[in-house]
């Protein structure tokens, strides 16, 4: 007699792995690459222009999200883009030992991207399926300490081991080559016990063409989202509120790992995977922690300038560095500093974000919301750059410092919603 599929399952089994996989693709894509391409001798304006267009599958992957309600169930999306995810890694690490590594590994980062982009629409999909209204509050704080988890171990432990292999066997290709060929594996592994730990929810079910079109009013979400009140001043704030950041993002590993006579600090791989990717990553998390504890005691109004404000103030510790090149001890506290405030700045900013996200569409306003923000991280790395290219490090550092002005009075004219009503 054939097993039925089981209903449900606790989400212990399958949240945190889910999570992991999700956050492990976009950290390998969005940062790993940027160390990886430096280290692999390509120059800054190229490495800045080229990843940056790696955002574009999450800037506009809320367009092709249906196609995961009409076609198949999410949990076989889930697992189909897991398998997909290694086969592209698998294919950038082997594209690393060719002639034409950068555009090959490139492309396959790039299909990774929408891989990923289309991992992440299933996942969150099934995770409201799959889990009640009580776990799904529940596992809110699991589900973003297991990406995060996976932010640290893609940008500190396999930046890491490959600095620690480049140092033993001297091949940088071989270094990069061996960590993302783990990754892979990684993505392997992980649907093979998905195949498994997930469960069958009743509600995931793939819908009709004609149900599907009824369910989804493209016009509509898009016509109630751009009728807010202040709309051009909200877009404007998503855009330009992290666009110093953003700019500073695709430099500052590029800027430790570069000589003291270029302009650099001079760390080696691991070093950087040390203070950049571990270090910093935790302190990112632990200002994430903090920022959403303050919002919650005290509210955005009173939150948002202080933290706004500690998201950019730090980026005059790189100002300091490029000037005085420190040594690494105090270089690592810096960039931990700096970390910090970027978690603390960054929470007020979802949290708004999340505020802005009103009405019937809630939840397709926040998609929208959040892929103009993926927007807002990819222009500012289109220049950045050629910018530092022209200016070297330190100027570069003191125009991402006056780039961060803009953003910050875009909080004058943004409307401010302390509750999350409905209207």
């Amino acid at each position: 007699m054939k097993e039925e599929p089981v209903a449900s399952r606790s989400p212990w089994a399958f949240v945190p792995t889910l999570y992991f996989a999700e956050g492990l693709p976009y950290i390998i894509i969005n940062t790993v690459s940027v160390i990886l391409y430096k280290k692999m001798g390509i120059d800054n304006a190229s490495i800045a222009f080229w990843t940056s267009w790696l955002y574009l599958p999450w800037v506009i992957k809320m367009f092709w999200s249906p196609l995961v309600d009409i076609y198949s169930t999410k949990r076989k999306w889930i697992i189909s883009t897991q398998f997909a995810m290694a086969f592209c890694l698998f294919l950038a690490a082997y594209a690393l030992n060719t002639e034409g590594y950068f555009f090959l590994s490139l492309l396959a980062f790039a299909v990774g991207a929408f891989v990923s982009a289309t991992h992440d629409i299933a996942t969150d999909g099934f995770y409201m399926l799959a889990l009640n209204k009580e776990e799904q509050a529940l596992f809110v704080g699991i589900r973003a300490t297991f990406y995060r988890l996976a932010m640290i171990f893609g940008s500190g432990l396999l930046v890491y081991t490959a600095g620690r292999i480049e140092t033993l066997t001297g091949s940088i290709p071989l270094s990069w080559t061996a960590v993302i060929g783990a990754s892979g594996l990684v993505f392997v592994l992980v649907p093979m016990y998905h195949t498994f730990a997930l469960p069958f929810p009743a509600t995931d079910s793939k819908r009709s063409h004609g149900d599907a079109t009824s369910d989804v009013p493209f016009l509509e979400i898009f016509r109630s989202y751009f009728k807010q009140e202040k709309i051009g001043t909200i877009i404007a704030f998503i855009l330009l509120y992290r666009f110093a950041e953003a700019m500073l993002l695709k430099l500052a590993p590029p800027f430790l790992l570069d000589p003291r006579s270029a302009g650099g600090l001079g760390l080696s791989t691991s070093q950087v995977g040390l203070a950049y990717g571990t270090v910093g990553m935790v302190c990112l998390v632990a200002g994430g922690i903090l920022g959403g504890w303050l919002i919650s005691r005290f509210g955005l109004k009173k939150c948002i300038w202080p933290m706004a404000i500690t998201l950019h103030f730090p980026d005059i510790f790189y100002v300091y560095m490029a000037y005085t090149q420190p040594d690494i001890g105090l270089a690592y506290v810096l960039v931990a500093l700096e970390q910090f405030g970027y978690g603390l700045g960054f929470t007020a900013f979802m949290v708004y974000l999340m505020q802005i996200a009103r009405g019937r569409y809630k939840t397709s306003h926040f998609a929208i919301s959040t892929g103009i923000m993926a927007l807002g991280m990819m222009l500012p790395g289109f220049i950045s750059g050629y910018i530092q290219q022209a200016a070297g490090y330190q100027m570069f550092f003191v125009i991402v410092c006056v780039l961060a002005i803009p953003g910050l009075l875009t909080i004058l004219f943004i409307p401010k919603y302390e509750k999350h009503e409905d209207r």
